[in-house]
């Protein structure tokens, strides 16, 4: 198969998306934006309208919180050169939310994990060029509360699995970006 996953590191306002959106801008050829934001408040709306108006109309777009990978798949025959993906550190926040509040760092890894590896899945079955992005949490400060420290460290082992199976990992600092792997 032709596919390429290339995985885009960084932390907040990076220019991880930018990078990918300039990325699939000049490859040309069908492009699959999938965003995993929800709009839970007025300003998150508007970001996320912001986002939607500042891609190329011939775009398409899958709104995927959860489930990327299963809804990927329903995809399957459509004939995209590249997908975006943006991103999986919602992604793993969405996935971490729907467990219960006792949930153990087991759980939150597994179920995280199981994302990633569907998402993967989906990934190896395609033909698509994939630019998955994802924060890189793992050098600030241990998390003061319990749902930061599980989130914070399946984030963690969610990037490794996904830069463990990248083609390409670049890491994105004030814009910049620093070539990991590939």
């Amino acid at each position: 198969m032709g596919n390429r996953l290339i995985f885009l590191l960084g932390g907040a306002r990076s220019g991880k998306s930018s990078y990918a959106e300039t990325w699939a801008r000049e490859q040309g050829g069908r492009v699959l934006f999938v965003a995993t934001a929800q709009a839970f408040d007025d300003e998150m709306q508007e970001r996320i309208a912001a986002h939607r108006a500042s891609r190329p109309a011939a775009w398409a777009t899958l709104e995927a919180p959860v489930g990327v990978g299963a809804a990927l798949n329903d995809l399957s025959s459509a004939p995209y050169d590249t997908i975006v993906v943006d991103c999986l550190t919602l992604l793993a926040s969405n996935v971490l939310l729907t467990l219960p509040e006792a949930c153990t760092q087991a759980d939150a890894d597994a179920a995280i994990l199981a994302e990633v590896d569907t998402l993967l899945a989906s990934y190896q079955a395609s033909w698509a060029t994939w630019l998955i992005i994802s924060n890189e949490v793992g050098m600030g400060i241990v998390p003061p509360y319990r749902l930061g420290r599980l989130y914070r460290d399946a984030l963690g082992r969610a990037n490794q699995r996904m830069a463990g199976r990248a083609d390409d990992v670049l890491l994105l600092v004030a814009g910049l970006a620093w070539r990991l792997k590939g």
